[in-house]
């Protein structure tokens, strides 16, 4: 089957270093492929190129005739205008040929409409940021596009539309091509991983686990030849210094291997360095850090939010709150911080609070002003933990290069101002931690830093989060939006509110006659962000079905190791340059072993969950 696009030679230059260099790649069509970077790598510019909407300065972009694409930007455009079903509508794509009836065009957008939870009737520009961006993403998908691009498509959804997006993906197939920071998105959606690092783009056919594996061993890999050539070209210039002195001929083949080097170094590209983000603790808080006692907030027309909620933080507390885009969880951090009051009930603060808060519309900054004047307000210097240092040299830290922190505010990427957010917030002293939606458009390697700086905060966190994983990782209990205004409190996190949850429908199943699902079975499709489904009532297994069962490990082993190996073999640059006629077969092969292996453990599931609820 040909390619839905390739890439021959790609190069794109901005005035500095190239954005893109010869870059090679292609789409197939049932493909999956999740790009990542840093932030400002580039990855926007290279959706541009593939789509068409900028042209690269030297190589060629193949994409077959009548194709439709379809590009989901992480930036809100300002000349849509008119009701979310006409802005969904806008979305379909030409229907020359008739091939659809005009009801199941209209109906196909009113279920997207009805799925994302969207108001039909209600204005485009009325709508909040999150509402709008939700309306964008229907709008991509009522296209049903040859090849579907989202640029950070679980930025401002909550945790249900982003489930419903997973599955729908997951049931739908499309070809796909997205930038995604939600490492549990990334795990369920992805068939093949791209880097975009330097302007190169590398390919890695396989799970982000494995992944990161390779990543880090590529990296050490690289750090081990700079330093041999870097040790080389020391070598070559002392010998130069000191005089030539062997034959003519060697000489001169030496000296232009020399002059080679130094082209070579002048030209190579550093990687981007890690963030260097660090938090200023105050002073310890009391131990009792806020109490909350039967807290109510109604709107005006007296639509209650939260109801009868009571709670108590303590300090080294690390909470985190889940719900609906609206369910109220910005108004409940305001009733916590006193900036709401409650319209019944009381709030009471304990001592010596110094807090930060991180707010989700990024307000805080002031766009007119430069990167540096939103740190230091025309200072040259900032103070950090009491000592004072040059802003240029605080911002990079933060990955801001000392041309980027002389720039306006308003240019910079989600990211970046993102990293410019924290970079303000943390030059304060705090001891009480409040952060709306931090993730969203984070890089991988900032999130993964901004993780570990939290679970080591010793102070009090709030955290508002749809990343299930940064959930997971960094928090104590949850406090979940049930509906109604009603709030649930929780231990841990994500998986384990999700746990929570199994158990009391397992509890319900057994009561109604049910069987409760085997843990092992629990676990697994947790894992994947799913609640398990309830089982059958208990039966023994037949003597074929037990047969079956014991060979199914070794069937499953098998297919692992081909699969760990055609993986290998697809994750080799060399591979792709010197057998590229196989790329394509061992593709398809490696798809074949996965969903052969989805298959086969599926079955083993079922066995297993069948026989250990015969016992």
């Amino acid at each position: 089957m040909a390619a839905l696009l390739t890439l021959l030679d790609v190069t794109l230059h901005f005035g500095g270093p190239a954005i893109l260099e010869k870059v090679n790649f292609q789409v197939d069509p049932g493909e999956r492929v999740c790009l990542l970077g840093r932030n400002g790598a580039g990855k926007s510019t290279l959706m541009k190129v593939m789509v068409g909407e900028m042209k690269p300065d030297t190589g060629d972009v193949f994409r077959p005739a009548n194709a439709v694409y379809r590009r989901l930007t992480q930036e809100i455009p300002a000349d849509l205008a008119g009701t979310v079903h006409d802005i969904v509508y806008g979305g379909l794509r030409p229907n020359d040929d008739h091939h659809e009836e005009d009801w199941e065009r209209d109906v196909r957008v009113e279920d997207l409409i009805a799925a994302i939870r969207l108001p039909a009737t209600q204005e485009f520009t009325a709508l909040s940021g999150g509402l709008k961006r939700r309306a964008l993403l229907a709008r991509a998908l009522a296209g049903q596009p040859d090849l579907l691009l989202l640029d950070e498509p679980t930025n401002h959804l909550d945790l249900e539309s982003i489930l419903w997006l997973e599955e729908f993906l997951l049931e739908k197939k499309p070809t796909l091509f997205f930038v995604t920071h939600d490492r549990a998105f990334l795990r369920r959606i992805s068939t093949r991983i791209v880097k975009l690092d330097r302007g190169r783009l590398a390919g890695w056919a396989c799970d982000y686990d494995t992944y990161l594996v390779r990543k880090q061993e590529v990296l050490e890999a690289e750090e081990k030849q700079r330093a041999l050539f870097d040790k080389k070209l020391a070598q070559e210039e002392e010998w130069i210094r000191r005089g030539v002195k062997a034959q003519r001929s060697r000489a001169t083949a030496r000296i232009n291997a020399l002059k080679a080097m130094r082209v070579e170094a002048r030209a190579r590209r550093d990687r981007t360095g890690t963030a260097t983000i660090k938090l200023s603790e105050a002073e310890r808080s009391g131990v009792k850090v806020i109490e909350a006692e039967n807290v109510s907030y109604a709107w005006a027309d007296g639509k209650p939010v939260i109801r009868d909620f009571s709670a108590v933080i303590r300090r080294g507390e690390k909470i985190g709150i889940l719900g609906p885009n609206g369910a109220g969880k910005t108004t409940l951090i305001k009733l916590l911080l006193g900036q709401l009051a409650p319209t019944s009930g009381s709030v009471k603060h304990g001592t010596n609070l110094e807090v930060v808060y991180f707010d989700q519309l990024r307000a805080q900054i002031d766009d007119n002003k430069t990167v540096a004047d939103n740190i230091a307000n025309g200072n040259a210097t900032v103070t950090i933990d009491g000592r004072s240092r040059a802003v240029i040299s605080y911002l990079q830290d933060f990955l801001f290069e000392p041309s980027r922190a002389r720039t306006p505010a308003r240019v910079l990427s989600g990211g970046e101002r993102n990293r410019l957010l924290l970079a303000r917030l943390f030059t304060q002293p705090a001891n009480f931690l409040v952060l709306d939606e931090p993730t969203n458009d984070l890089d991988a390697e900032t999130l993964d830093l901004l993780e570990d700086l939290l679970v080591e905060f010793q102070g009090t966190l709030l955290l508002v989060s749809h990343d299930r994983e940064f959930l997971d990782e960094v928090v104590t209990s949850t406090l979940v939006f049930e509906g109604d205004g009603r709030i649930g409190d929780y231990a841990g996190g994500y998986t384990d509110w999700m746990q929570d949850k199994a158990k009391e429908a397992a509890r319900e199943n057994l009561l109604q006659g049910g069987a409760r699902p085997p843990d092992g079975l629990a676990e697994k499709n947790l894992s994947r962000g799913q609640v398990p489904p309830k089982t059958a009532k208990a039966r023994k297994l037949t003597g074929k079905e037990q047969k079956e069962l014991e060979t199914l490990p070794a069937k499953i082993e098998a297919l692992e190791k081909e699969q760990a190996t055609l993986s290998t073999q697809l994750a080799d640059p060399s591979f792709y340059k010197t057998q590229s006629a196989k790329f394509t077969e061992v593709k398809a092969r490696l798809d074949a072993v996965e969903k052969e292996h989805a298959a086969v453990f599926a079955r083993w599931e079922e066995l297993e969950a069948a026989k250990a609820s015969s016992l």
